[in-house]
């Protein structure tokens, strides 16, 4: 075999090992004041597969998420296109300014990541991140990510507590108890019904009545709403 021959297989040897990511450690830190995401669900999978797009309607799975931290339908989804799920890695909320780590995680052939998780307490938000190609050198890589609305459900940011379940208008639950009471709504409808950035709640500064049942001093938030670090080993 001469030079160039030799120098051909070695770059396809490099491109064949690169096709299968390496074992990897998933760092998330929520990075809101006063946000809770609900239990995480961290999927690694190829390169078809999508929980969510941006601009298209939310599919049922989602929706259950967004609107009630309910990721079964997304786990379903995952294995069935033969994704590996890492589910629950805080082993339940990840509070505002804390970290959670999934580390030495094989994700075997499969080279994309996911997460998400419902974004408390909002009506249908979620954090988000979608098909994320795993870099195949090793080394540590940092995301920032964003809160999306599902399109699901209009952002009345009204709380009923062991409610807004999906087809049930309202927020599930306020972990923080940091809110008001008694709000009128701030809106009943929504004109944007697909996937998309999130505005950010509103709320309001009253204890009691008032439009919403969030406090803008505590829930206001911009994104992005998350760092993921990834370190691939």
């Amino acid at each position: 075999m001469n030079i160039k021959h030799l120098f051909y297989s070695f770059i396809l040897g490099l491109l064949a090992n690169g096709a299968s990511a390496a074992t990897i450690s998933v760092k998330i830190t929520n990075l809101t004041q006063g946000i809770y995401f609900t239990p995480l669900l961290v999927t690694s999978h190829g390169d078809t597969m999508h929980y969510y797009s941006l601009g298209d309607d939310a599919s049922d799975a989602l929706q259950a998420m967004a609107e009630g931290g309910d990721f079964s339908g997304l786990v379903t989804q995952a294995a069935a296109m033969g994704g590996v799920n890492i589910e629950n890695p805080a082993e339940g909320l990840l509070m505002p300014g804390t970290s959670t780590l999934a580390s030495d995680w094989d994700t075997g052939d499969n080279d994309h990541l996911s997460i998400v998780a419902m974004l408390l307490p909002t009506n249908d938000g979620f954090v988000g991140l979608d098909a994320w190609p795993i870099p195949a050198a090793a080394g540590s890589y940092t995301i920032l990510l964003n809160g999306y609305d599902a399109g699901t459900e209009a952002n009345n940011e009204l709380v009923v507590d062991g409610g807004g379940a999906p087809g049930m208008l309202g927020i599930p639950a306020n972990p923080g108890g940091n809110g008001g009471t008694g709000g009128v709504g701030v809106t009943t409808e929504e004109g944007n019904s697909r996937v998309h950035i999130h505005r950010g709640n509103l709320g309001d500064s009253s204890a009691v009545g008032g439009s919403s049942d969030i406090d803008s001093r505590v829930h206001r938030w911009l994104n992005p709403v998350a760092k993921v670090t990834v370190t691939v080993h």
